[in-house]
């Protein structure tokens, strides 16, 4: 019956929202005392929390991840990663198979108690996003640092989390740190905001798809060009992984053009 299926999604993201909160708790104090370790230990600690909420959201929730084009990973590792953005899942999933990565994240995120302190031993590339200008040196400057240590730089060119079958306008930071740096950017497009939609408690079961591209040499090319290259690539997978919300979004910017020819 329906309304049983209802109350099993949500104990089950009952369930799986606890064990979150609780873990956190717990290893933003594990990963306060890791500080004095080298960058890569404490990377493997504090990582950890990840990979359990991961299998915590796979064994309860039901959620199953099918993955393509591993093997266009540069073995050498390093470079910039521009995915998808549909839900917290990819935040957590990229760092099974881009390690050791950093992230772009608010400034502001990292004065949070415990849980932001923690996230600063990471390093990750923190920007004051009160302006466009300011935030894009401090990527480029912070992003070509931590490319130099051989880490993956983690963008997600759309800014933020957008509904499936929706697309977001692509932001150039990523492309321009890019043609900047030369580091090979490797695009990746899932389908995650099917079963963990953006700020969505109900965590439903069914199959994440992920998409890994073939590394987009940036030299010789502007970063206008690296970011169309970025974007058609993506969006291209989207309408196959996730054909009935793409065909809506289709229909839905088809409508919208005409209305605009129209007027």
């Amino acid at each position: 019956m329906k309304w049983l299926r209802q109350i099993d999604l949500f104990i089950r993201s009952l369930l799986q929202m606890m064990l979150y909160v609780g873990s956190t708790m717990i290893w933003a104090v594990v990963s306060l005392l890791s500080a004095p370790l080298p960058y890569r230990q404490r990377y493997w600690i504090i990582t950890r929390w990840t990979h359990f909420n991961l299998w915590v959201v796979e064994r309860l929730c039901r959620i199953r991840v099918e993955v393509q084009g591993l093997e266009n990973i540069p073995a050498s590792g390093g470079g910039i990663v521009m995915a998808k953005h549909q839900s917290a899942w990819e935040t957590l999933a990229l760092q099974r198979w881009f390690t050791p990565q950093t992230w772009v994240l608010k400034r502001k995120l990292l004065w949070l108690p415990l849980f932001g302190w923690a996230i600063s031993l990471l390093n990750p590339i923190a920007i004051d996003r009160g302006s466009a200008a300011s935030a894009l040196r401090q990527l480029c400057r912070q992003g070509a640092e931590r490319l130099a240590e051989g880490r993956w730089v983690v963008v997600f060119p759309e800014g933020t989390r957008v509904p499936p079958g929706t697309r977001g306008q692509y932001q150039p930071g990523g492309a321009v740190l890019a043609e900047r740096t030369g580091a090979v950017v490797v695009p990746v497009a899932h389908n995650a905001g099917r079963c963990w939609g953006r700020n969505s408690f109900i965590k439903r079961p069914g199959t994440i798809q992920v998409r890994i591209g073939p590394p987009i040499d940036p030299k010789g090319k502007r970063a206008s060009e690296i970011l169309r290259l970025v974007e058609e690539w993506i969006e291209a997978q989207m309408q196959e992984i996730d054909p009935p919300a793409a065909a809506s979004a289709a229909q839905r910017t088809a409508t919208s053009s005409s209305a605009g020819a129209g007027n």
